[in-house]
């Protein structure tokens, strides 16, 4: 029975991570302009984000998320708002500040804060936690509550697994566009697009959507 719940758990999971959404588009996007350690940086904040949402979960934010209106819109908000200050910043990117970038990228510690706090500002992620995880606790757990954490965990490591790949492949993409300024400039376009239009998403999402 409990082999069968983490089968379900894992299988679930790889569906949740693998759909498209902010962090997968950052971690590109990343890889992309400043190569595989710059996306691997970036998705080791995601994973670290989630571990933050671990805790906050175990610790029952998820369950106060889904009952404080307020709570959950100024977390919202917070998030949709980083998420349009990203995809902006992407939007403005001009030629000559990528020619820039590529001989003064972003430090590595700075991906990765900006990674993890793409991921903990979404209440989103909180809400889907609470709900998500508790389905794969056995009923008759000893220790539910650490459970619950051991479960958000795996699922934190499996994000990495999974976005990681990603990074890589986005990375060996890096070089063709850095050598070629206008087609990466395109790439940071659609990127800040579909950034703004998560921020967009976030901002009018509801506690049961």
């Amino acid at each position: 029975m409990i082999e069968a719940q983490w089968v379900l758990f894992l299988l679930a999971s790889v569906a949740v991570i693998i759909t498209p959404g902010q962090d997968m588009i950052l971690v590109m996007s990343r890889a992309v302009a400043q190569g595989t350690r710059a996306g691997l940086a970036t998705a080791a904040g995601v994973s670290v984000g989630l571990v933050g949402h671990t805790v906050l979960a175990t610790l029952g934010l998820g369950a106060l998320l889904r009952t404080s209106e307020w709570l959950f819109t100024a977390i919202k908000l917070v998030g949709a708002a980083y998420l349009v200050y990203l995809g902006v910043q992407l939007l403005l990117t001009r030629t000559a500040q990528l020619t820039a970038a590529a001989s003064a990228p972003q430090s590595q510690w700075r991906l990765f804060v900006s990674g993890a706090f793409s991921n903990i500002s979404n209440p989103k992620i909180a809400v889907f936690y609470f709900a998500f995880l508790p389905q794969f606790v056995a009923p008759d757990a000893l220790h539910p509550t650490l459970s619950i954490m051991v479960l958000g965990l795996v699922f934190a490591a499996l994000t990495f697994v999974i976005k990681g790949p990603v990074a890589v492949f986005a990375g060996s993409l890096s070089v063709w566009f850095q050598t070629r300024p206008q087609a990466l400039l395109w790439v940071y376009r659609f990127s800040g697009v579909v950034m703004i239009g998560l921020a967009v998403k976030l901002a009018l999402s509801r506690r049961d959507a």
